[in-house]
């Protein structure tokens, strides 16, 4: 499994970043995205919705299946990525970068770092949890 260095992992399977300016990007994993198969439609959040962590924001659809995409860290919602209306398959291609989903303005940005760092991500999902 292949996880950059600078983001930290939700159990529910969303990466976030913390950006140079305090707010965070966010997106589902590698592993996410592998298990969902070829995906077909991205619903993203509302921009200014003011959400909890672990609040469902968003919803990504596969061939296989929908599954809800949580906020890793409360706050509200600054940006979506808006390339994935007509390409969610970038999501496929490049989970860490090009198929980033939103942006959050983080309540406390250092809630970010509650949350697994790559080795025990990489742990919780040979595990099978």
């Amino acid at each position: 499994m292949d996880i950059p260095g600078d983001v930290r992992l939700a159990a529910t399977h969303e990466w976030a970043r913390i950006n140079d300016d305090g707010t965070v990007t966010v997106g589902i994993t590698e592993h996410a995205q592998e298990q969902l198969g070829d995906l077909v439609f991205v619903e993203t959040p509302e921009i200014d919705m003011v959400c909890e962590a672990e609040q469902p924001v968003a919803v990504v659809e596969s061939v296989k299946a929908a599954s809800d995409l949580y906020a890793p860290v409360a706050g509200k919602i600054i940006d979506t990525n808006g390339d994935l209306a007509d390409s969610p398959e970038l999501i496929n291609d490049s989970p860490y970068e090009g198929g980033w989903i939103f942006k959050i303005q983080p309540d406390d940005v250092s809630d970010v770092e509650n949350l697994m760092d790559s080795d025990d991500y990489a742990n919780m999902v040979e595990s099978g949890v």
